[in-house]
This record gives C-alpha cells, structure tokens and sequence, in this order.
C-alpha cells in the first residue's frame, strides 16, 4: 500500500513537472501584471487598469493602438505599437484560406482571450462577424498574437502582445464585458481616401469611415450593427438621439451634438477628399506626361547616336577605300 502511495505522487508530481514546461499551459504569462511605467502612464491620463479600452488598427500604416478612458468618460491614446506584420493586401477578409487579414468591427470578449495561443498570447478577433457573415464571408482563428508571425493575423512583438494583453484583462477585471477593436485599411484621412478612390473596396471603406469619423468627433468608440450590407453605428445609451441617414438606414445614431459634428466632418471630407483627387489626377497627368517627354528624348538621344555612328562610318569608309583597294591590287601582283 505505501508502494503504490509512493509511485502515485511520484507520477502526480511528474505530472506537474511536465505541465510546467508546457509552453501552452501553466506558465503564467497570461496573468504577467502591468509594468509601474503603464499604471503610471494611465493615472498621467486620468485613467486605469480598470477602465474600459479599444484598440484601433491601420494597415498600411502597421499600427495597433490601445485607447483608454479617462475619468471624464473620453477615450484618450494610451500607446502606439508597431505591427510585426500582417498578411494579405489592403481590403477584407472573403473566405478561408485566402491568408488575408481582416477589416471591420468586432467586438472582443473574455471568451475571446487565448491564454494558451501557440504564439505566445493573443485575442481572437471574432471573425466572422455579422457583417461578414452577412456576405457569407468565412475564416477561423483570425487573432492579434505574438510570435511576428502571420497567415490572416495581426502579429505582434511577444513583448508587446504581453502588455496588450494584460491592458485587456484588466480591462475585463473592472466588469467590462468587452472592448471594441476596429481595423482599418490605413487612416481614414481625405488624402488616402482620395489615392484609393478606384478599389473595389472604396465603398467599404468609406462604411468604416463612418464609424471612424464617429469616434473622432464623440472620444469614444460607438456600438454598431449591420442593416442593409452596411455597417451602422450608434451611440451607447444615447438620450434623446438623432439619426444621419444613409439610404434607408441610418449611418450614425446619436445626441444632437454629435450628429451635427459627424455631419460638419462628413461633409468637409468630402470636399476635401473631391480637391485630393482632383490634386492626385493632376500629378499623376504631370507625372505621366514627364515621363513620356523623357522616354521621346531619351528615344531621340538614341537616334541621334545612330545617325553619328553611321555617319562616322561611312566617312572613314570611304577615306580609307582607295588605299585598301590598293594594297589588294599591290597584293595580287
């Protein structure tokens, strides 16, 4: 009987050494605490651990953020992260398999959270969403993770994806039941706007762009949903709340103030983003009729050479002539 005592701890504690060295379990990383330079930084902005948070991404810029909010009830920039790297090209995910990162709005909960992740930690994105399902759109295992790895992924430093992280579960910790991540395909500025004017995704885009411009103008990240193919927006708990329509569904909805102010940023944009291509087409035109003027001289360049050469040769041909011909004729004497 003590035999077999002694053999079962034996294989129990065996059990625990093996379980330690497990890179997928058990070593504790998920519950790394935030740095004093982090919890510093947040109380600086009159923030916390605690306190709600979203994450926003550009892809062309290879850009993560985390916002925080502040005691105000404001969302303010807590820190920029370099992306490692991020496969596809700009524009959404379609289906499974195409190694394409997605773009859109999704909604991130402690279900979501992938302690155990293969590259080191990470969040999955939740993809498909509703938007994305609604196009019958599909994928799996969509994250932000460690490792500077990627195959449809946003992939972090593991140093950096461990504060990302540990901002997340804090975040949960203080009773938020999610936060928000919104990816898009570079800032939604009237100049990058402008430059992808003729994508075929410049209509999602500028979807998106209604729910960016909404936080830009309210300092804190909308709730959303999906009518008609279209991303829609509203504000979280609005009082007496307005609408901007877009076709038959309404583009944001909001409290007075903000509407006015989404629709004043909406509409200088838009006359900005009309100058930017006007201004892009231009450039192009100069650019396009400067090179072809320098393909017309280089290709004038080159038939002058030609004309030279030949004239040149022609010249000592025929200065020459008479003597060769007569050193052949001494020759065949």
């Amino acid at each position: 009987m003590i035999r077999k005592a002694v053999l079962l701890l034996t294989a129990v504690l065996f059990a625990g050494v093996i379980a330690s060295c497990s890179p997928l379990e058990g070593d504790g990383r998920h519950m790394v605490p935030l740095s004093g330079a982090a919890k510093s930084r947040l109380s600086a902005m009159g923030s916390s651990p605690q306190a709600p948070m979203m994450v926003r991404i550009f892809k062309e810029e290879d850009t993560l953020e985390v916002w925080k909010q502040t005691s105000s009830g404001a969302y303010k920039l807590f820190k920029s992260y370099d992306i490692c790297t991020w496969s596809g090209e700009l524009g959404p995910k379609f289906y499974e398999g195409d190694r394409q990162a997605p773009e859109g709005f999704y909604t991130i909960t402690p279900g979501l959270m992938n302690p155990n992740s293969n590259y080191y930690l990470a969040f999955n994105l939740g993809f498909p969403n509703k938007y994305d399902r609604s196009y019958g759109r599909t994928g799996s295992h969509l994250m932000v993770h460690g490792a500077c790895s990627s195959a449809g992924c946003y992939a972090m430093e593991d140093e950096q994806i461990a504060e990302i992280y540990a901002l997340a579960r804090e975040s949960f910790t203080g009773g938020n039941r999610s936060f928000e991540a919104q990816i898009f395909p570079f800032r939604m500025t009237p100049d990058n706007l402008a430059r992808h004017q003729s994508s075929p995704h410049a209509d999602f885009w500028n979807n998106l762009k209604e729910g960016y411009d909404f936080f830009e103008v309210a300092s804190t990240p909308p709730s959303w949903d999906v009518c008609d193919g279209r991303y829609v927006f509203r504000q979280p708990s609005a009082a007496g709340a307005t609408a901007s329509m877009a076709g038959s569904c309404p583009a944001v909805v909001a409290d007075q103030a903000i509407i006015s102010a989404y629709m004043a940023k909406q509409s200088a944009d838009a006359a900005a983003i009309q100058s930017a291509t006007v201004r892009i087409a231009n450039a192009q035109a100069a650019a396009a009729s400067a090179e072809e003027r320098r393909v017309a001289a280089q290709a004038e360049q080159a038939a002058r050479g030609e004309a030279l050469n030949t004239a040149v040769s022609g010249f000592f041909g025929t200065l020459f002539s008479p003597f060769g011909g007569q050193a052949q004729s001494q020759a065949a004497d």
